[in-house]
């Protein structure tokens, strides 16, 4: 059996060692997400450093996707106490006095924030259990109305819903640390807080001002001015993850499947891997075993054919990475599996013309029982195009650049290989014979070029 879904796992101080790094990578991780919001420069790079001598010994391509904090907003600091009590109806003023606050006040240290903010729009805290709405404005100050939740804590983030904050995507931070991971030369960057498809257009300029590698960029959609943006954003990135944690908070949660879906269904539209994260297996960070209802929305992400799944707290805190590894593999092979010998009409993408070639190569797959589809692929574009039409047996991507092994790993259903030989012989039986693929057919695309072929 294998395993179509990808699974991208996120390093922490539980799971940052070479001996883990390894176990998860053997349990069934195919790209390592570096969180750039903790840590930053060289304590990251070990980490990248440490991902590459893995894959090199293990001889399997391992993708790293750096992944930038972004403009995370956070209140200041409170006088007395981390925390005080609020009361529902009571007013509250958010500042650029950087003195520190009380129950009426706080500084606010962002003034694009105060700048963009309007009578009416919601500020959430706390993961959204509490709410405030704006009452009016002022150059250096925001008076709100506490509507929902009793407590404020000392420098915790906030979310601001119905307000498009007119800042760049990259902080002086973000600028840092991409700075830094350009040298480092990462398979791809997650762009965090992304409100537009110009957001991409920016750091896409910002890498390649810099560097010739070739660095795909992944858009987070965690914003409604995201999901409202969202073709326009899917064109303009390389991939696509769908945090469902901020996003929840920002929108109705009960909302969030439909979008994560429909997202779904337009990354495959548009030859765009795409990655569900949050919050998958949280039972996992303190536990042994998932509940059930993490068990079928790991399932669902299957079902609903999105490239990888994420693991975040799981594996950077939990209590047994590898663990959490081993528990997501197996219910994504098992479900895969199912997946492909029980489709559902919706699941098959509607006809676009610009994927007719990919979708040839598909049916022909299918119609013809093939054991593997084998493609000789110089840049990935052919395999992607190929994977985004969900075949229903193992592609493998013969490759003749690590770079492009690499991106490949975000990629459903494909199993690259980085060997030179083999692709300057565009030899198919030593490809099926690194695969494993048993004696069958195959088909074979070889630039641009489709057949069957008995091995």
């Amino acid at each position: 059996m294998f395993k179509y879904t990808k699974i991208t796992a996120s390093l922490g101080p539980k799971s940052e060692s070479h001996a883990i790094i390894t176990k998860m990578a053997r349990a069934g991780v195919n790209l390592f997400r570096i969180n750039f919001s903790h840590d930053t420069g060289a304590t990251q790079g070990k980490k990248i450093d440490m991902i590459r001598d893995v894959s090199r010994e293990l001889k399997t391509p391992l993708a790293v996707i750096v992944d930038l904090q972004g403009p995370k907003h956070r209140i200041g600091n409170f006088a007395t106490e981390d925390k005080y009590k609020l009361t529902v109806g009571q007013r509250f003023v958010f500042d650029s006095n950087e003195t520190p606050g009380d129950s009426s006040r706080v500084c606010l240290p962002h003034p694009d924030v105060i700048a963009s903010l309007h009578a009416g729009d919601r500020i959430l805290l706390n993961d959204g259990k509490l709410e405030m709405r704006v009452d009016r404005t002022e150059p250096t100050k925001i008076i709100a109305t506490v509507i929902r939740g009793n407590e404020i804590w000392s420098r915790r983030g906030f979310n601001l819903p119905d307000t498009f904050i007119d800042t760049c995507v990259l902080t002086d931070k973000d600028k840092a640390d991409l700075e830094y991971a350009i040298t480092k030369k990462p398979d791809f960057v997650a762009v965090s807080f992304v409100q537009s498809a110009a957001d991409i257009d920016y750091v896409r300029d910002f890498i390649n001002a810099r560097t010739s590698h070739k660095i795909k960029i992944i858009a987070k959609i965690e914003r409604p001015h995201a999901v409202h943006d969202i073709d326009n954003i899917v064109a303009a990135a390389d991939g696509i993850m769908i945090a469902r944690g901020d996003l929840a908070v920002e929108m109705p949660y009960e909302q969030v499947p439909a979008i994560s879906r429909h997202i779904i269904r337009l990354c495959r539209q548009m030859n765009r891997p795409v990655i569900v994260a949050t919050q998958m297996l949280a039972s996992l960070v303190d536990g042994e075993f998932p509940t059930r209802a993490e068990i079928s929305d790991v399932a669902n992400a299957s079902y609903l054919r999105a490239d990888s799944t994420m693991t975040s707290e799981e594996t950077t805190i939990g209590i047994n990475p590898v663990n959490a590894i081993q528990t997501m593999s197996r219910i994504l092979t098992y479900a895969d599996m199912d997946g492909i010998a029980n489709p559902n009409d919706w699941t098959r993408v509607e006809h676009v013309p610009e994927n007719n070639w990919s979708r040839s190569v598909a049916s022909m797959a299918h119609l013809n029982n093939a054991s593997a589809i084998i493609v000789f692929d110089r840049d990935g574009i052919a395999t992607t195009e190929i994977s985004c039409r969900r075949p229903d047996m193992p592609i493998v991507a013969v490759c003749n650049d690590e770079t492009v092994a690499n991106h490949l790993c975000l990629c459903r259903g494909v199993f690259p290989i980085c060997d030179t030989e083999t692709f300057g012989r565009r030899d198919e039986t030593m490809a099926a014979k690194i695969f494993g693929i048993k004696i069958g057919d195959v088909v074979v695309v070889d630039d641009g070029t489709i057949s069957l072929r008995g091995l």
